[in-house]
C-alpha cells in the first residue's frame, strides 16, 4: 500500500477492540479513546517486529515492500512529525531523520540503501516519541485547537497511521520465506445458514448518502457527505470463493484474453499468471503458503492475493461485473427501511469480534458465509473484515473535496491510475475501517489482502 505519510510502548495482544466514545463525551473521555487506540497500534507493532530476529528485521523480503525496520522507524518519525512539533509546538528530536523516513522521498526498493536506524535504536526512538506523546495527550486541551485537536483527529490519524503500516508490515511477513513466526487462532465457522443464502440480493435503486461529514477521524477522502443517485442493481451475498475462483481457472482463465482487459492479459503473460499468488499446484491440487506455513487451498474461504485485473477477468468470464464504489457503499451502509447511511452494515456500533474479521485476530479470511452478526439490512455478508473487496472505480476525489491536512494523503494518488478497494481485510484493525473508508492501490498488485465480489444490473421494469 503505497499511500502513507504522517502517521512506543504500549502492552496488550494485538486485534485488541479500542475503545472509542461517540463525538461530545468529553475531554476525559476523548484522551481515553485516543491513547487507548494509540496504545492498541503500538502493541500490534511490537508483535510484528519481535517476532523475527535483527537480521529479518533489516532485511528487505520483496522490492515491493520496505524493510520493517524502516517501517517501524517511519511510524515514529511520523508521530513526532504530527503530535510533537505540530501540535505541541516541540523542536525536533532527530531532524536527521525526516529525509529518511519520507516515504515520498524513496522509493521502497530504495530504502535497504539508506542510513536506517538499526532495529534497537529504533524501538528506542519509537518508545521515546510514544512516551512525550502520552505526556502531550494528557495535558493538551482538545477544544479550541483548531481542526488537528477537534474530536483528538490528529491522534486518530497517528493511531490510525500506524495501524495502515501493521498491516503494511504483516504484508512484508506473508512475503518473507523462512518458518512461520506469527500465530492465531482460528477464525469462526460459517454460520448454520450459510448454504441457504441467496447468490445474490437486490439493492434497490434512489438516493443515499456517500461519504460522512460527521465521523471524527474520518480521513479527507471519505469526506464530505454528499448524496448520490444508484440505479437498482444485483451484488454477491458473499465474497467469491476460492473454490469458484478455481474453476475459472480450471475453464481455462487464464489462457482465454476474452476475459481480460488488455494491461491485464499484458500481466498474464509477461509474469506467466495461472492463479491467485502464492498458489500453485501439487500433488495434482492447489496448496498456498501462507504466513510460512504450505497448506491446501480451502474452497470455503473468500479468494485473497489477487489484482485488479483478475478480479475483472473473473467477472467477466462469470457474465458479471466488479460493483462500482458507490455501489459498494449502498449495499452496505444503506438501510432501505429508515432511508440513513449506517456507520457499518450492522448498524452504528463499533465492530466487535461477531461482527467482523478484523485487526488481525486471525491469520486468514474466516469462511465465505461467517458473521451473521455484520450482515447489512438486505442480508449481504463479510462486506467488513477478511479480505479487501476491489471496485470498478479510479480512486477519485468526492464533491467539495479538502485535502487535510497534507495532500499528499489522498490528492496526489486522484486519477484513473489506481483503483479504489472497500471494506478492509483479516489485517485491518477496527481504527481504520469503517463504512466510507476507502483504499486504493495500483490494479496489478497482488501483495496486498484483495479480494473481490461481483454485481450485474437489475433488469429494467
Amino acid at each position: 500500500m503505497s499511500r502513507r505519510r504522517p502517521a512506543g510502548s504500549g502492552r496488550g495482544a494485538a486485534g485488541g477492540r479500542v475503545v472509542r466514545p461517540a463525538p461530545g463525551s468529553g475531554p476525559a473521555a476523548l484522551r481515553e479513546r485516543a491513547a487507548s487506540a494509540l496504545l492498541a497500534a503500538r502493541a500490534r507493532t511490537r508483535t510484528l517486529t519481535t517476532c523475527v530476529d535483527e537480521r529479518e528485521l533489516v532485511a528487505q523480503h520483496s522490492p515491493l515492500m520496505s524493510p520493517l525496520v524502516w517501517d517501524l522507524a517511519h511510524i515514529g518519525n511520523q508521530e513526532e512529525l504530527w503530535l510533537l512539533r505540530a501540535v505541541a509546538g516541540q523542536e525536533a528530536l532527530r531532524p536527521e531523520l525526516d529525509p529518511v523516513y519520507d516515504a515520498f522521498e524513496h522509493p521502497r526498493a530504495e530504502r535497504p540503501s539508506l542510513p536506517l536506524l538499526p532495529p534497537r535504536e529504533a524501538h528506542a526512538y519509537a518508545a521515546d516519541v510514544r512516551g512525550r506523546v502520552l505526556d502531550v495527550l494528557e495535558r493538551t486541551p482538545m477544544e479550541g485547537g483548531g481542526p488537528l485537536l477537534a474530536d483528538d483527529f490528529a491522534f486518530g490519524m497517528i493511531a490510525q497511521h500506524e495501524q495502515q503500516h501493521d498491516e503494511t508490515m504483516l504484508i512484508t511477513h506473508q512475503l518473507r520465506a523462512g518458518p512461520a513466526a506469527l500465530t492465531a487462532p482460528e477464525p469462526p465457522e460459517a454460520a448454520p445458514d450459510a448454504a441457504l443464502l441467496p447468490a445474490e440480493v437486490l439493492v434497490e435503486g434512489g438516493p443515499f448518502t456517500m461519504g460522512t461529514s460527521t465521523e471524527p477521524w474520518a480521513l479527507d477522502n471519505e469526506r464530505p457527505a454528499h448524496p448520490r443517485l444508484v440505479a437498482s442493481f444485483f451484488i454477491d451475498t458473499l465474497p467469491v470463493s476460492n473454490g469458484a475462483y478455481t474453476r475459472f481457472i480450471e475453464d481455462g482463465g487464464y489462457s482465454d484474453p476474452r476475459w481480460w482487459r488488455p494491461e491485464g492479459w499484458e500481466q498474464v503473460r509477461r509474469h506467466s499468471l495461472s492463479a491467485p499468488l502464492f498458489w500453485r499446484r501439487e500433488g495434482g491440487a492447489w496448496v498456498r503458503r501462507r504466513f510460512g506455513v504450505t497448506e491446501p487451498v480451502p474452497p470455503d474461504e473468500p479468494v485473497l492475493h489477487v489484482s485488479w485485473y483478475e478480479a475483472a477477468a473473473y467477472a467477466e468470464w462469470a457474465g458479471r461485473r466488479l460493483p462500482t464504489e458507490v455501489e459498494w457503499e449502498k449495499a452496505a451502509r444503506h438501510d432501505p427501511a429508515s432511508g440513513r447511511s449506517r456507520r457499518y452494515p450492522w448498524g452504528d456500533d463499533d465492530p466487535t469480534p461477531e461482527h467482523a474479521n478484523l485487526g488481525q485476530r486471525h491469520l486468514r479470511p474466516a469462511p465465505v458465509g461467517a458473521y451473521a452478526r455484520g450482515a447489512s439490512p438486505l442480508g449481504v455478508r463479510q462486506l467488513m473484515g477478511d479480505v479487501w473487496e476491489w471496485t470498478a472505480s479510479d480512486f477519485l476525489p468526492y464533491p467539495g473535496f479538502r485535502a487535510f491536512p497534507y495532500r499528499e494523503y489522498s490528492e496526489v494518488f486522484f486519477g484513473d491510475g489506481h483503483k479504489v478497494l472497500r471494506g478492509g481485510s483479516f489485517a485491518v484493525d477496527p481504527v481504520a475501517c469503517r463504512g466510507t473508508f476507502r483504499n486504493w492501490d495500483l490494479p496489478v498488485r497482488r501483495q496486498i489482502f484483495s479480494g473481490f465480489r461481483t454485481a450485474r444490473d437489475a433488469e429494467p421494469v
